[in-house]
């Protein structure tokens, strides 16, 4: 039990104190944004961070992962406090939280394996590009001085990693913002700083449960953004928590993240905080700038509160340019490059979900609705390729009177009306056999199919035979046929 806290904790020890110290600072206008966005105080976002960060490092199923209130999840929050205020919003976070408390026993994270790595690196490509797109707004209508910090960070970013003996040991991120931040307060230039984002807070947060009526139309309220939140934050936490296993060739809990996301939420809107979900930018941060364990998670949460609530003259003096260059950088490393090679070498059908999981998701702001997209499209892929691998073929037997019909690959929905039209209703024999052994019917569809080919076959006055059904063929075929069954054979064919 030892060993395996201290290797989930305590095993990294420099890399992840290191790690959630630059995260927490590029944490801090993050929060303030979002919260912007949703239309409340700073300190909500704030808040939800710490608290979100705090919780998860203990009950979350990835270690390395950073949680905390992000854009996607303020975005669907705006309705809700427009109309109701803050208060039905805390009331929404928590029970968001036990929704997804829910989802992680009833193991609904199970379903990611249905999201295909063409999917995955649409969503991936995606994020990059909302992130780089974040950041325009600082770098649109400003002076020359705000270029030439954020490229003096992007340069720090990346060249100081070669510096003999020290750029191994500590994060280029942090070093980029302690530098242009001594630069900035050196020259007093004119710039904008994080202390013009909004207001820090200046006290810890408290206990606080929401003032709204505990009733069903307090209920009925707050469901439709609590399931929204809940589904967009789950599916943001899971491709994230896909794609820090593949950056660091390690597994992650999924359910027990879903737990975890959903304890952390409840957390935070107990704290007077919004939902939040994982954030990739922040983890790839975390990732990049060495953190591995729990405590780079830990740390970045107490670093953020400590930061903002005892140290908030110094950290309003971090120029945003230092902070844009760390998710610039984030931007590029988490952009699939490689996506952009395979075009070439991949199948149409694969660039098709990638590019339309990109397209939709940039497009509507909306990650749920890009990865659903996405699937959607990976799915009808999928069933058309299976439909195609259908082999029917047929030989007459020696008698002259007998035909025998092969069927090889899967009967479903998408194959089914080529099933249907592969059989000559019209050949003069007296008996046809219909060999399934190498065949498989997968839903009602098929088995409507297979009906009607037997009926018309019988209504010709040809004898049918079916010989080779497999045992899971066999067993929906004899559930759910109506060929020997006059009554349904009459109704199935009434209108053919």
């Amino acid at each position: 039990m030892y060993e395996k806290m201290k290797l989930s904790w305590f095993s990294n020890l420099k890399g992840d104190t290191l790690a959630g110290i630059v995260v927490a600072l590029a944490l801090i206008p993050e929060a303030i944004a979002f919260s912007i966005i949703a239309g409340v105080d700073p300190k909500v976002g704030l808040y939800a961070s710490f608290a979100i960060c705090v919780i998860i490092a203990f009950t979350g199923g990835r270690s390395g992962m950073i949680s905390a209130a992000t854009g996607a999840m303020a975005l669907l929050m705006i309705t809700l406090v427009k109309e109701h205020g803050l208060e039905y919003l805390l009331a929404a976070t928590l029970l968001t939280g036990v929704l997804q408390i829910v989802a992680g026993y009833l193991r609904l994270a199970e379903l990611m394996r249905f999201v295909s790595r063409s999917v995955v690196t649409g969503f991936v490509n995606a994020l990059a590009i909302l992130i780089f797109m974040a950041q325009l707004p600082e770098l649109t209508g400003v002076t020359w001085h705000v270029y030439a910090m954020t490229l003096a960070g992007l340069g720090i970013i990346y060249l100081f990693p070669y510096v003999p003996v020290i750029g191994k040991t500590i994060p280029s991120p942090l070093v980029c913002i302690v530098v242009l931040t001594a630069v900035y307060l050196l020259t007093g230039m004119e710039i904008r700083s994080v202390g013009d984002m909004g207001e820090l807070p200046d006290s810890l947060p408290v206990f606080l449960w929401p003032d709204v009526p505990l009733n069903l139309e307090t209920l009925l309220i707050i469901l439709p953004y609590s399931l929204m939140l809940t589904v967009v934050g789950l599916l943001e936490s899971m491709m994230t928590a896909t794609i820090i296993d593949d950056l660091t060739d390690t597994k992650s809990d999924k359910n027990r993240e879903c737990k975890g996301q959903g304890i952390a939420n409840i957390g935070a809107g107990l704290l007077g905080g919004m939902a939040g979900c994982a954030m990739i930018g922040q983890s790839v941060i975390n990732i990049k700038s060495g953190g591995r364990r729990r405590l780079s998670t830990l740390i970045a949460g107490v670093a953020l509160l400590l930061m903002v609530v005892f140290l908030a003259d110094w950290v309003s003096q971090i120029p945003m340019a230092a902070l844009v260059a760390v998710m610039i950088m984030v931007a590029i490393g988490t952009f699939s490059w490689s996506s952009i090679r395979d075009l070439k070498k991949h199948p149409m059908s694969t660039n098709m979900v990638m590019v339309a999981t990109v397209v939709v998701t940039v497009g509507t702001h909306n990650l749920a609705i890009g990865v659903f997209v996405g699937v959607l499209f990976a799915a009808m892929n999928f069933a058309n390729k299976v439909g195609n691998i259908l082999y029917i073929g047929s030989e007459e037997a020696s008698d002259g009177n007998h035909r025998i019909y092969k069927v090889v690959g899967q009967v479903f929905f998408a194959s089914s009306e080529r099933f249907g039209e592969a059989f000559d209703f019209k050949d003069t024999v007296e008996k046809v056999t219909i060999d399934l052994s190498r065949a498989h019917f997968w839903d009602i569809t098929a088995v409507q199919t297979l009906d009607r080919v037997v009926i018309k076959f019988r209504r010709e006055g040809t004898e049918v035979e079916l010989i080779g059904l497999n045992e899971a063929s066999a067993t929906i075929v004899d559930r759910y046929a109506v060929h020997d069954d006059p009554a349904a054979v009459e109704k199935l064919m009434g209108g053919h």
